[in-house]
């Protein structure tokens, strides 16, 4: 792939929608769709299935990334779908755009609804939010999910990184295209230009949230796609910092590790949301 496309493909899956003119009580809903007033944000929220609470927390472009997959999983478990600030039906606000408010609005979200504890998984963007709500907010996340995330922003390879850091000047060249794009028609009032910018303004900033991924306390399952953008040595320090990969299981398997890691084979960081094999590992770990 030319480097262009590569940037733009890049650029793409960590976009985030923007501007929802329209007032959001305004809006038509269906039964199983809410909005929340929670730490400043008028978040969007859908529900499906019964059972215990799951929060699935989507990618950087797509609301709805996770295709078929959520069906699967709301078979067995609620499934609680929220827009991410700036998202899909989710107004963004003048605050910018960090993964550390993100998570304190999902917590706050986790509160309004009475939950008490919930199971958290997150894909890409959601997966590094998913990280900040069980470091921030640890008692509110019961079993985690973190899929296709990096814990430090080398755990990507170069070239991801360098589209990051291009992203916000790249931004009035890439927006229109999504504008004009199914996703931007099924989500018609999102300034895609302005959420470029503003995900660029956030991504290009270094972070290492390997410390805090140590004091995580709640038992975690890593999944990665085998040609992800993480590069796999970033895979293992991750599930290292986690606790695991330090020695042999044993025969009976009692010495292993109670958080997992899984490698899906022949998928990538954009089809791996999508990917059916995905929904049977996380159910399986969910219990």
């Amino acid at each position: 792939m030319r480097r262009r496309d590569f940037l733009k493909t890049a650029m793409a899956a960590t976009v985030m929608a923007a501007v929802l003119p329209l007032e959001a009580k305004e809006t038509p809903l269906a039964s199983n769709e809410h909005f929340a007033d929670v730490n400043g944000q008028h978040v969007f929220y859908s529900v499906h299935g019964t059972g215990k609470p799951l929060i699935l927390l989507h990618g950087g472009i797509n609301p709805d990334c996770f295709g078929g997959n959520l069906a699967e999983l709301a078979k067995h478990r609620q499934v609680i779908t929220p827009h991410l600030q700036g998202h899909g039906r989710t107004p963004d606000t003048a605050r910018p755009l960090r993964c550390e408010s993100l998570a304190d609005d999902m917590a706050a979200l986790i509160g309004h609804l009475k939950l008490d504890k919930a199971d958290v998984m997150g894909y890409s963007l959601g997966g590094s939010v998913a990280q900040q709500i069980a470091i921030r907010h640890p008692q509110v996340v019961d079993r985690l999910v973190i899929v296709s995330a990096v814990m430090k922003q080398d755990g990507f390879y170069p070239d991801v990184v360098k589209a990051f850091q291009q992203m916000e000047a790249n931004a009035p060249n890439v927006g229109p295209g999504v504008k004009a794009s199914p996703l931007g028609k099924a989500y018609p009032d999102v300034d895609w230009t302005n959420l470029f910018r503003k995900t660029g303004e956030m991504t290009a900033h270094p972070f290492d949230w390997s410390a805090d991924v140590a004091r995580i306390k709640a038992r975690t399952l890593l999944v990665y796609a085998d040609a992800d953008a993480v590069r796999p040595e970033h895979m293992v320090e991750f599930w290292k910092a986690l606790g695991g990969g330090q020695h042999d299981a044993g025969v009976d398997g009692s010495q292993r590790p109670s958080n997992e890691l899984a490698i899906v084979p022949g998928t990538t960081h954009y089809t791996l949301p999508v990917e059916p094999m995905m929904a049977e590992m996380v159910g399986r770990f969910l219990g």
